[in-house]
């Protein structure tokens, strides 16, 4: 009998004292998380039992139904990655209320802009504090136009980046992107290029099999687009010729080179 006693006596031990881990990563935003820290499901001592950042156990003061996890003494800088890991106890769960300052945040400012006569995009930026994608857009067919992704760097330093493009005829217009954990797109402004591209032509306009875009009687590769009556896009690429034998019958809008036209698929 001692000894059920005591393995229960050690079990019940174990389970008051056995804890489970909540981790939180990111990059250091500048600004600090706060917990919300309830009792222990046995009513004894808060939930929380252990802090630590990047490993390192943190000196907040945990014993309390709220508490801040101060960054602010750890000589972290703007952009630095972040592992947070809250231990608590089993019979409870406390609650961070602001884990989104963790997340990357867009805060680039462009400091240049240009598009070189090799068709490279370049842009320098500063003050990046998260790693974020960075979206290409070209304006064309009366809207901005997605044309390629480049990775951010993430860090405050200058930082440079490169993207090759293919412009339209005439005057182009391209601008840089990022969208972060709030889901509204920061903008950069735009930088203008005149194209040495020759204007571009489609034919047939009735079609039963392929369209073709020549420049002059050149055949030339472009950008495309396809939509159905309904506003529904069919196709999307960039060729100088495109397989329409698919294509129910009826009449379609097509967007191309700078232009939009209309054809007829037989």
């Amino acid at each position: 009998m001692k000894k059920i006693f005591f393995a229960i006596l050690s079990l019940v031990s174990t389970l008051a004292f056995s804890t489970n881990v909540i981790v939180l990563e990111g990059n250091y935003q500048g600004k600090n998380l706060y917990v919300q820290n309830p009792f222990a499901g046995s009513g004894v001592g808060f939930c929380v039992t252990n802090i630590t950042v990047n490993g390192n156990t943190t000196t907040d003061e945990i014993a309390s139904s709220a508490f801040e996890i101060d960054f602010r003494n750890l000589q972290l800088k703007l952009g630095d990655k972040v592992e947070v890991k809250i231990s608590h106890k089993d019979d409870c769960k406390p609650k961070v209320l602001n884990p989104e300052v963790l997340k990357p945040k867009s805060t680039f400012e462009v400091t240049s802009m240009i598009v070189d006569k090799d068709l490279t995009f370049k842009w320098s930026t500063k003050g990046e504090t998260g790693k974020l994608t960075y979206t290409i857009e070209q304006f064309r067919w009366s809207k901005w136009v997605k044309v390629g992704e480049v990775e951010g760097n993430g860090t405050p330093t200058e930082n440079t980046y490169s993207f090759k493009v293919a412009p339209h005829s005439g005057k182009n217009q391209y601008r840089v992107k990022q969208v972060d954990y709030t889901g509204q797109p920061k903008l950069s402004k735009t930088v203008d290029f005149m194209s040495a591209t020759p204007e571009v032509s489609f034919s047939p306009a009735k079609v039963s099999k392929e369209i073709t875009f020549t420049a002059g009687s050149t055949p030339i590769e472009t950008m495309f687009e396809i939509y159905d009556q309904f506003g529904n896009i069919v196709k999307r690429g960039f060729a100088s010729v495109v397989d329409a034998a698919n294509l129910p019958k009826g009449a379609y809008y097509l967007n191309y080179d700078n232009k939009m036209g209309e054809f007829i698929k037989k």
